[in-house]
């Protein structure tokens, strides 16, 4: 599992900057990795110089017969629910950069798991790409493009080359090349992830102050009040009196699903 084999670029002068690499293998279809976005931010937040997230999809090969993408036809022509489409798709959006890509894999497993959409049908992911104001005219022509498919491939190489056999696996790389990285597969509470990085940094760790709650809606499309109050350490009570502020004030609009409560910027 040596990283230098799997690597068919340099790593950025960003990605240099900080001492660990975090792949992070998901299977959209997968119940398990509906937690991880929440997990992943709150990371992001408080760890986000001492890591470089990578996502790579680990979807399993039967649902990968993508017969009707390699045709020279529209692609709305093809059939349109297919169990490999919300991997292309992830793919896609990343296609529109890093964070697209990973807002759109938050959205989608919001409409999975939360709206009980199907996320298998193609007129459901162009949705999405809509909601988060993607180029949709990009994401429609780049869906079925061989240079999507090529980088989905490239994540089920890495995860063969990885051994990695299911999904959430967390794979950390530190700063020496020729080290394994340390896998872990499935999901666990947020401080074991914590001390993880702390032992592959050498040493302790501080997490960074949040940044206003403007900024944080900036970056991520959609968070719960329970993701809020934890990012910022404070009670939940605390935080929807916080959030209800913005509320009445029009920053901020309230999107209920069954028992959780989502908030995110308000759209002009």
């Amino acid at each position: 599992m040596n990283r230098q084999t799997l690597l068919e670029n340099p790593i950025s002068t960003s990605a240099c900057i900080r001492p660990i690499e975090l792949y992070v293998f998901i299977d959209p279809l997968c119940g398990d990795c509906s937690s991880l976005p929440p997990l992943l931010r709150k990371l992001q937040v408080e760890y986000d110089r001492y890591f470089t997230l990578r996502i790579a999809l680990r979807t399993s090969l039967p649902k990968m017969n993508l017969q009707c993408l390699h045709k020279d036809e529209d692609e709305l022509a093809c059939e349109r629910t297919h169990p490999a489409f919300p991997s292309i798709a992830v793919k896609t959006a990343e296609f529109q950069g890093k964070r697209a890509g990973f807002r759109y894999l938050s959205k989608m497993l919001e409409y999975s798991f939360l709206k009980s959409r199907n996320v298998s049908s193609f007129s459901v992911l162009v949705e999405i790409a809509k909601k988060l104001n993607l180029d949709v005219d990009e994401f429609i022509r780049d869906f079925s493009s061989k240079n999507v498919l090529r980088s989905l491939q490239v994540d089920l190489y890495m995860a063969k080359e990885m051994e990695v056999d299911k999904a959430p696996t967390f794979v950390f790389f530190n700063e020496n090349i020729e080290d394994e990285g340390l896998k872990v597969s499935g999901l666990y509470d947020y401080d074991v992830y914590e001390q993880i990085l702390e032992e592959l940094v050498g040493g302790p760790i501080l997490p960074d102050i949040p940044p206003p709650l403007e900024d944080l809606f900036q970056r991520f499309d959609t968070l719960s009040t329970t993701e809020i109050a934890s990012i910022y350490n404070i009670t939940e009570k605390s935080a929807e009196r916080e959030l209800k502020k913005r509320l009445l004030q029009q920053h901020v609009e309230r999107i209920h699903f069954q028992d959780m409560t989502l908030w995110r910027k308000k759209m002009i």
